[in-house]
């Protein structure tokens, strides 16, 4: 059903990879054709490799269709694993607590709807899933091992934690104590887990040694992201993860993990101890001068949101907690305070969802607004496709010189040009001032692209690329415009 979903979702939204998803998709035909190089962008993260080298064996636009669905959907299975962890908990505590209504049987669902709200509730966390970045990916496999852990999935747990771990280093700092777990109590899952690591290990740092003899690459990357914080990078990192909830979402958060302390509910503490530790991780990557983006710390917020989605299931099981301590506390009926105090869990319940709904509406009217951003994209993206095509085809563009484009559009041309990312230009003036080499430049124009080939060699048919590619209503093809010399 999510796969369904997801893959109607993708129809109808219209959007497209972002820059990263490009590259990857890029590394999958380099895979197949031997010649892989990681040395430019994205920065090498193992997780979406093991997709999109399969994915590639079926061609171009399968290949882009195919990681779309399947980043859509496993995005989307984030937010059924973190309503399983919460209806999980719920549930024995009601299994333990009597009964006491309608209201306080629903409570599992309740705190399972909330839970799964709210890890879709990220800031920005569509966009993330509709520009079918990895991140979302990377929650779900964390959620999806938390839930394994809990129902006693051992082998499960471990894996899901490896897709994390591929996808994420800080993922590491959940999956080493389960993997020490493992050693030392389950002799018989300990190969499993020598295993795994010694695959993870090379995925991230044999696989970069072999193809450009640079094993950490990865990190040489991203320390020269300019997203990196320049201030004081303990509070910038702690207040990016901040802004990844509103208010009332952290208030119930934290009000939870108060709760679980007084009821010394050791799996809601640990819970929490993961989402800390998780944070804790990435300001220590930013203080090693790695960029410490609020996506790379989704994960420790999604759990908080489903620590919230427990507070939420906690306040519809009071009134059965309130019964039950009545009957084994005093062995008489309700007592007038105890009867109005029942009803204080479902109202402070409710009063949690008014509160949230103004943050919601916000939210939606952004992600709203991203959409129809995201699909001009797509048109942008759908015509510089179009103009290879129109000018002669890809071998043809390729023979006049480097393709050269601003950065934004430089991964999708690389991705349709089958090239590597890093081999595109991106110094447009650069490259035509100083240098001699054969290149070719696109523009972007209204409704178009304009292309210039510069330095190409004397009586070759390139100076027939210069031109402008205008797409309209009456020429959805493109339509060829010569631009004068």
């Amino acid at each position: 059903m999510i796969v369904a979903f997801s893959t109607a979702l993708v129809l109808w939204a219209r959007s497209r990879p972002s820059y990263d998803a490009y590259g990857w998709l890029v590394w999958g035909y380099q895979a197949l054709h031997w010649n892989l190089d990681l040395g430019g962008a994205p920065s090498w993260k193992p997780l979406p490799f093991l997709f999109t080298v399969p994915y590639a064996l079926l061609g171009l636009h399968l290949e882009l269709r195919l990681w779309m669905v399947t980043a859509v959907s496993l995005a989307f299975a984030g937010c059924v694993f973190g309503g399983r962890i919460a209806f999980w908990i719920i549930s024995r505590d009601l299994a333990g607590g009597g009964a006491a209504g309608r209201l306080v049987r629903w409570a599992p669902w309740g705190a399972a709807v909330f839970a799964g709200a709210a890890v879709l509730g990220l800031q920005d966390y569509m966009h993330y899933i509709l520009s079918v970045q990895s991140d979302p990916v990377i929650v779900s496999c964390v959620l999806a091992g938390i839930d394994f852990y809990l129902r006693g999935r051992l082998r499960a747990a471990f894996w899901a934690g490896m897709l994390a771990g591929l996808g994420r280093p800080e993922a590491w700092c959940l999956l080493a104590p389960l993997s020490l777990y493992l050693l030392v109590r389950k002799p018989s899952l300990r190969l499993m887990v020598v295993v795994g690591w010694a695959l993870m290990l090379f995925m991230w740092f044999g696989i970069p040694t072999l193809t450009n003899d640079r094993p950490f690459v990865s990190a040489e990357l991203a320390e020269n992201s300019p997203r990196l914080l320049h201030g004081d990078r303990i509070t910038g990192t702690l207040h990016r993860f901040w802004d990844l909830y509103d208010v009332p979402l952290w208030v119930a958060a934290g009000g939870t993990l108060i709760w679980a302390a007084v009821r010394r509910n050791l799996i809601v503490l640990g819970l929490g101890v993961g989402a800390a530790l998780w944070v804790v991780t990435e300001v220590v990557f930013a203080l090693h001068s790695w960029p410490g983006l609020p996506r790379y710390m989704f994960e420790g917020a999604a759990i908080c949101g489903v620590i919230g989605g427990i507070g939420f299931g906690w306040l519809l099981l009071m009134p059965a907690e309130l019964v039950r301590r009545a009957a084994f506390g005093s062995g008489s009926s309700l007592g007038a305070g105890t009867r109005i105090a029942r009803y204080a869990g479902p109202v402070l319940a409710a009063a949690l969802i008014i509160w949230l709904l103004p943050y919601a509406r916000i939210r939606y009217e952004q992600e709203h607004d991203d959409l129809l951003a995201q699909r001009v994209r797509t048109s942008v993206i759908n015509s510089l496709e179009s103009t290879f095509t129109r000018l002669g085809g890809v071998q043809h563009i390729h023979s006049c010189g480097q393709p050269v484009i601003t950065v934004e559009w430089a991964s999708a041309l690389a991705f349709y040009m089958r090239m590597d990312v890093g081999f595109v230009g991106y110094r447009a003036k650069l490259m035509i001032v100083r240098r001699h080499n054969p290149i070719v430049l696109f523009d972007q124009i209204p409704n178009g692209w304009q292309v210039k080939p510069f330095h190409e060699p004397r009586g070759s048919t390139c100076r027939a690329l210069r031109s402008d590619v205008v797409f309209t209503r009456s020429h959805p093809r493109g339509q060829i415009l010569p631009v004068p010399l």
